[in-house]
């Protein structure tokens, strides 16, 4: 509690970054006997910006202090500024921690001043309040350009929206118009906790869609990539497409499957975002309407913990156009997601799960974090979250993880 008789003083410093400034500063506060009530540093290029929120006891006169710290940062070549602050504005300002936090970041190639004014405008509209701004993207070297650079800054703001469905429609808004993916998070204690990753395969872990590149190899691949899309778009039943589309493999080779594997390319992000994970001990899933042939040749490569998805009937050395056991479609997916949380001993708060087709969407919705990632429209307009800008690794960015956490 804060005396009725002792002042509050900000004092902002900034200037070129020095080393022991902060050491050097609160030795002269602190022979005044001086409590911390905030206190914020953050470096932009070498350039220092603190904050110091102080309280300086009621037995003590508040000039020799400022005095002395004013004294201390004009040799050191650095700029200050004292505001007092009213007790009146300091317990409204420790009231407002009681609001709801939330966490809005910013994903894309490159983040502009056009970006952050338009969803800055649409905060301030909505009530909220920005508490703090971080970059969590790395330096970016002015020469990386294009499609391998990364940028992203996190916003913390207080308050709850006026209306959440307007402000949905904004960030699409202006995520449709200027190129960046917007997430929108309560900050709560599972955002900090999650512990599992689930995937779906075709189109989200490998760029390809597999059932198309083996009826390619059949010879059908036009007449199943039309089947492929409709399933996608969720214009027909998932497990009577996959039922159509195996059927038109009947009679491939065995060996065709080994020779599509080899043919697989990881999306971008992919290695460097399971890495990450492993390093941090996280489970990991792929639960795939593919096939478990190619769900295994992943897991062997990227040292995934669980695959589920279809099996496809081999007889002979040959595929019989049938799927064997129960199909891994939209709700199975969901049960399946359950069940790995379930058997980790984890809250379905503490999983993510990242897929691009309209049958991901029972498992997106069930995870505490569902990711709709480079997804068609519709998948896009029903998942909470959505990457449509970076690599599979902008999953790092919507946990709050930087690039200075990632291993190398």
């Amino acid at each position: 509690m804060v005396d009725a008789m002792s002042e509050i003083i900000l004092i902002n410093v900034s200037g070129e970054d020095q080393p022991g400034l902060t050491s050097s500063l609160m030795g002269i506060l602190a022979e005044y006997d001086v409590d911390i009530l905030d206190i914020g540093q953050a470096m932009i290029h070498d350039t220092l910006s603190l904050g110091i929120l102080i309280e300086v006891p009621e037995q003590k006169d508040v000039s020799p202090v400022l005095k002395d710290v004013l004294f201390h940062l004009h040799d050191a070549g650095m700029q200050v500024r004292f505001t007092p602050v009213a007790q009146e504005q300091y317990e409204h300002w420790v009231r407002g921690a009681g609001k709801p936090r939330h966490i809005i970041t910013l994903l894309g190639r490159s983040v502009s001043a056009e970006q952050i004014a338009r969803i800055s405008s649409v905060v301030t509209a909505q009530g909220l309040n920005i508490e703090d701004i971080v970059r969590l993207s790395g330096r970016r070297p002015l020469h990386l350009e294009g499609r391998r650079s990364r940028a992203c800054v996190e916003l913390t703001v207080r308050g709850q929206p006026v209306d959440t469905d307007v402000m949905k429609r904004d960030f699409m808004e202006i995520s449709q118009h200027l190129g960046i993916d917007i997430s929108f998070q309560e900050d709560n204690l599972y955002r900090r906790n999650r512990r599992m990753v689930a995937f779906d395969m075709d189109s989200t872990l490998i760029q390809q869609e597999v059932i198309d590149e083996m009826a390619k190899a059949a010879g059908v691949g036009d007449e199943c990539a039309r089947v492929t899309e409709q399933a996608m778009r969720g214009e027909i039943d998932f497990r009577e497409s996959l039922r159509q589309r195996v059927q038109l493999l009947e009679g491939l080779p065995e060996d065709t499957l080994e020779r599509v594997a080899q043919s697989l390319t990881l999306t971008e992000g992919a290695e460097r975002l399971m890495r990450t994970l492993k390093a941090f001990g996280y489970v990991t899933a792929i639960i795939s309407g593919g096939f478990t042939y190619f769900g295994r040749h992943l897991q062997k490569h990227l040292g995934i913990d669980y695959v589920y998805a279809n099996d496809l009937e081999i007889v002979d050395g040959r595929l019989t156009g049938r799927v064997q056991g129960e199909i891994v479609d939209g709700p199975r997916k969901a049960e399946l997601l359950r069940k790995i949380a379930e058997d980790e001993g984890l809250a379905l708060e503490q999983v993510i799960a990242v897929g691009d087709g309209a049958n991901d969407l029972p498992m997106l919705r069930l995870a505490g974090l569902g990711i709709a990632f480079h997804a068609k429209p519709v998948v896009q307009e029903s998942a909470r979250q959505s990457i449509s800008t970076l690599g599979l690794d902008g999953t790092l960015y919507l946990m709050g993880i930087k690039d200075t956490d990632t291993p190398a």
